[in-house]
């Protein structure tokens, strides 16, 4: 038995390979490939971001500042899974957060082993206070569409996650 033969995605990734050789390379345009697209957009958002949001917030610090405020204290764990950030990079976020004095850590008191992060209260003031910029940098991210536009965009992209 071939390795490809037990294992479908090794063989589906073969199949893919011999696909994609049989395309010509001048059917391949880059600025209408939707990674090279998004790369785009998110580098747009990103700048924008950076202009409006001020007190030396990254988005990944600003999405967990926002997402406890939203949900309440939690494991660095589940944080991170709502934040669509992996272990290493919530970690990183929570400390940096954690020497700012926005959030703090505990124990979990049901399993010593995780940490449970929440807002301090500087957080929590800061998180309110940035609310209204964060609502306007998404809609300067979003002002060439209008409003069904958005609407769409919106409902596409999730379908995408």
């Amino acid at each position: 038995m071939s390795k490809t033969e037990g294992n479908p995605s090794m063989a589906e990734s073969g199949a893919r390979k011999r696909r994609s050789r049989t395309v010509p390379l001048s059917a391949y345009v880059l600025d209408d490939q939707v990674g090279f697209i998004l790369r785009q957009v998110g580098q747009r958002h990103a700048i924008i971001f950076g202009a409006r949001m001020g007190d030396d917030l990254t988005s990944t610090q600003w999405a967990a500042l926002a997402k406890l405020a939203e949900k309440g204290p939690c494991s660095q764990n589940l944080l991170g899974r709502h934040t669509a950030m992996d272990a290493a990079t919530i970690k990183g976020v929570v400390d940096r957060l954690v020497k700012r004095a926005l959030v703090e850590t505990s124990p979990d008191p049901e399993d010593g082993r995780r940490l449970v992060v929440g807002l301090t209260a500087a957080g929590a003031e800061l998180a309110e206070r940035l609310a209204p910029t964060a609502l306007a940098i998404t809609e300067e991210t979003l002002t060439p569409l209008d409003t069904a536009e958005r609407a769409q965009l919106l409902s596409l992209l999730q379908r995408l996650k």
